[in-house]
């Protein structure tokens, strides 16, 4: 398992989704990290952010491309083989997926969706890679109780969650430490860092936090998570929860006045 901030996700290359990146921009991604001796834990595909075909679209599925992807359900096998080839260009094992567009009831296509799961993930076990499935508060698995329910029903080795307490916190979840004992610790396999002003079921966009600054345990969530060595990083697209990233978590920084990563 990756060791906690030891490097970060990948998901975009100035206005480029990493998915659209060439050979050229992919070989200079890779000499500036090898400079500054970074390390990208994983990528962060895009994959099944998607509405789910023959469901009733998705009030979050967006009108335009979102973080510059735009792929179709249809381009889903694509974009697993590219995330693939991504994944071992820059050294990680794992890609990030989600849980298709949230739809107001699911229930009657959770075990389409599953089945799908399943088979994406088994597909990227074959080559070495683990998906890390992110609970987005957008998504169908959004809440910890939504991961651990996912979880259950797509009895891979090759499928673990990418954890998003803050996410969680968006659906009105206490991420820490209620939702976080609903989860199976030995599926979780990465960690988002942010924080949200109030534990709420946001109708749109959360209201997002510096990381120290809202409500959610982050102490006692980097606690438990330093106890099991989880990858944990800061969101993309999120500056205030990269906030003075140096690549290792400070504790004592936690409880002062600078609270925060150090």
């Amino acid at each position: 398992m990756n060791s906690p901030w030891s490097g970060s996700s990948f998901a975009a290359c100035g206005a480029k989704n990493i998915l659209k990146l060439d050979a050229n921009e992919v070989a200079e991604a890779r000499r500036i990290l090898e400079k500054y001796k970074l390390r990208v834990t994983d990528i962060a595909s895009p994959l099944f952010k998607v509405d789910w075909p023959d469901a009733p679209k998705s009030r979050f599925s967006p009108k335009g491309a979102k973080f510059n992807a735009d792929f179709t359900y249809g381009q889903q096998g694509e974009v697993l083989e590219r995330s693939i080839a991504l994944a071992k260009a820059f050294n990680t094992d794992r890609v990030r997926c989600f849980d298709f567009w949230r739809l107001d009831d699911p229930a009657p296509y959770r075990a389409a969706i599953n089945a799908k799961l399943f088979e994406a993930a088994n597909t990227a076990g074959k080559q070495g890679i683990t998906l890390i499935l992110e609970n987005e508060y957008a998504c169908n698995t959004a809440t910890g109780a939504e991961a651990a329910q996912t979880l259950a029903g797509v009895q891979s080795p090759s499928l673990m969650l990418n954890w998003d307490p803050g996410n969680a916190a968006g659906r009105g979840e206490t991420p820490y430490p209620g939702a976080y004992n609903l989860l199976p610790k030995n599926r979780i396999g990465h960690c988002h860092c942010k924080d949200i002003a109030k534990i709420a079921d946001a109708k749109d966009e959360p209201a997002w936090a510096a990381m120290g600054a809202g409500v959610i345990d982050w102490v006692g969530q980097f606690t438990r998570a330093q106890a099991r060595r989880l990858s944990l990083r800061g969101e993309p697209g999120n500056p205030l929860a990269r906030r003075r990233h140096t690549g290792r978590i400070d504790s004592s920084k936690l409880g002062g006045n600078e609270r925060g990563i150090a």
